[in-house]
């Protein structure tokens, strides 16, 4: 989707899911360059299973993976909840309101671990 450069929507295209809007540009760059990084760390993972690494060490960059997935995770939710959530709270819609915060402890659930 093209948009111009700083504008960022606030109303979106409704569906059953909810709003369809795009990533803040800020967060969006950012778990770009994460996502990237985690996929080099992947690969590196994957070299290492290859090459018969010790145990421990593979395992060890697979924490390191995960736990920057879960950066990744937060930082996602941090944005949904500062323009798709906000959003519902300022349409003064009740039932929109329920249903945002519905899926988010929904998704909450999800991720405990």
């Amino acid at each position: 989707m093209y948009t111009l450069p700083g504008y960022q929507p606030r109303l979106a295209i409704y569906t059953r899911q909810g709003y369809m809007t795009s990533m803040q540009n800020d967060t969006r760059t950012a778990c770009l360059k994460r996502l990237n990084r985690i996929e080099g760390q992947v690969r590196g993972i994957s070299r290492m299973v290859e090459d018969n690494r010790y145990c421990i060490d593979i395992v060890t960059q697979v924490a390191a993976v995960r736990a920057a997935l879960k950066r990744v995770e937060e930082e996602v939710l941090r944005d949904h909840v500062g323009h798709c959530v906000e959003h519902a709270i300022a349409s003064g819609d009740a039932d929109e309101q329920r249903k945002k915060v519905a899926e988010l402890i929904s998704v909450l659930g999800k991720l405990k671990d």
